[in-house]
């Protein structure tokens, strides 16, 4: 079933950026970057306490030593399993008891919950916390067609980010797109997942299934599910809805969707920025030669946020091993950061 939850109007917030020894790299959070010193690493070496397995966030509680030999309790903020499991992480990657070293970005308020990079372990284990610091090795699986378990790279996702703010934007567009800059928090702390084609690039488990009649993607994001139905038109009832209304047909073997009925949404395009019930998206899914990979190409139109289309291409890794983290969203996970910042 196609999920169309309803988009809260508190829900218009940014995707965060995190910049880590010297870098820019895209963050699956609720919350500003304002509220990391972008310009710092540190390194806290402790015992862990806590371990936390949590979709959309992961938490880690480790004990440390202060320079005057008082235990310090640090909180730690990790990515989603969603992200992280392809990564490696898994429940028993972090015990209580294990001696770690954490890379980490601190708060600019001086104390709280630092956002974790990566641990590593006495034996020289080393556990990423965040999406953009390791990278999950390339299998040698050969797909025969579209179907299986495909995982966007990273690459796409990073692209998407970076391009948003130079997307052709109307006056609307770029006020809106402001605006969510400014605040505190994405669709996700509300477990709604952002639109496509930022959806589509998120580099977790997708599943494809193909039938005679539909191809079915199960995306490893906040119970996210689209369906492409085969030969088949738009009805002229649409109910607008999350995903839209997804048409599809085969040009040799390549899937070309249409997509309309969308639902307004606060991240519809991703990354901040918004979409309407105008946005309209044509993509197209080619095994390539290699056939470890599938080409993902978007063209989106919304006259209302976009002066004329965006269009990315990107690919996707053939991935069968990679299965599902089988975590779904937490709400008061999700929503735990904005408490905290009300309450500063």
């Amino acid at each position: 079933m196609q999920h169309s939850p309803k988009i809260a109007s508190t829900a218009l917030r940014v995707a965060a950026l995190v910049v880590a020894a010297g870098g820019a790299v895209p963050l699956f959070a609720h919350h500003s970057p304002a509220a990391f010193d972008q310009t710092r690493e540190i390194r806290l070496e402790g015992t862990v306490t806590r371990f936390a397995y949590n979709n959309p966030h992961t938490y880690l509680t480790i004990d440390v030593v202060s320079a005057d030999g008082r235990v310090i309790s640090q909180e730690i903020e990790a990515g989603p399993i969603s992200t992280m499991q392809p990564l490696g992480m898994t429940r028993d990657s972090l015990r209580v008891g294990d001696r770690v070293t954490v890379r980490a970005v601190p708060r600019r308020a001086g104390s709280g919950t630092v956002l974790g990079l990566d641990a590593t372990k006495g034996d020289g284990t080393v556990v990423p916390l965040f999406l953009a610091a390791s990278v999950r090795p390339t299998g040698t699986a050969l797909a025969t067609s579209m179907a299986g378990t495909w995982r966007p790279l990273h690459a796409g996702f990073s692209a998407l980010n970076r391009a948003v703010p130079q997307m052709p934007l109307t006056e609307r567009g770029r006020a809106e797109l402001a605006a969510s800059r400014r605040a505190n928090a994405t669709t996700h702390s509300d477990c709604i997942p952002a639109g496509a084609p930022q959806l589509m690039l998120v580099p977790v488990a997708s599943h494809v299934t193909v039938n005679e009649r539909t191809v079915v993607f199960d995306i490893d994001w906040l119970d996210a599910q689209r369906i492409v139905y085969l030969e088949a038109t738009h009805p002229a009832d649409l109910e607008p809805s999350l995903h839209g209304h997804s048409i599809g047909h085969w040009e040799d073997d390549v899937l070309v969707v249409d997509t309309i009925g969308f639902a307004p949404h606060a991240e519809g395009i991703g990354f901040g920025m918004p979409s309407s019930a105008s946005k309209h998206l044509v993509e197209r899914f080619a095994l390539e030669a290699d056939r470890q990979h599938l080409r993902y190409e978007v063209t989106v139109e919304d006259p209302v946020y976009l002066t004329e289309p965006y269009r990315q291409s990107a690919l996707w890794v053939f991935d069968p091993d990679l299965a599902p983290s089988g975590v779904p969203c937490d709400l008061d996970v999700a929503r735990r950061y904005l408490r905290e910042a009300e309450a500063e």
